[in-house]
């Protein structure tokens, strides 16, 4: 019994994320100002009908999340990878 219901509330979990990520979408479309939109609808209409592009996928939400730098100790992370990819 205790697993069906807790196989239900993922359920309704994963309908709920995709009408948050509609909503969210939605929320960023009016923040963005109508010029930019009408121009970025025009160049991705443009690229379709000149056939680069059979279709223009949306980003994801997780792009839409302003991210948090981290702090670290030592060389910048990007030197140690550089460093670990061509002297390892």
């Amino acid at each position: 019994m205790t697993e069906a219901i807790l196989q239900q509330v993922l359920g309704q979990i994963r309908v709920l994320d995709q009408y948050l990520r509609q909503v969210q979408r939605a929320v960023q479309e009016r923040l963005v100002p109508p010029q930019h939109t009408q121009k970025r609808r025009a160049f991705y209409r443009a690229l379709r009908t000149s056939g680069l592009v059979r279709r223009i996928k949306t980003r994801p939400a997780s792009d839409i999340v302003p991210r948090r730098l981290v702090q670290v100790q030592g060389p910048p992370v990007s030197q140690t990878i550089i460093e670990e990819r061509f002297f390892s």
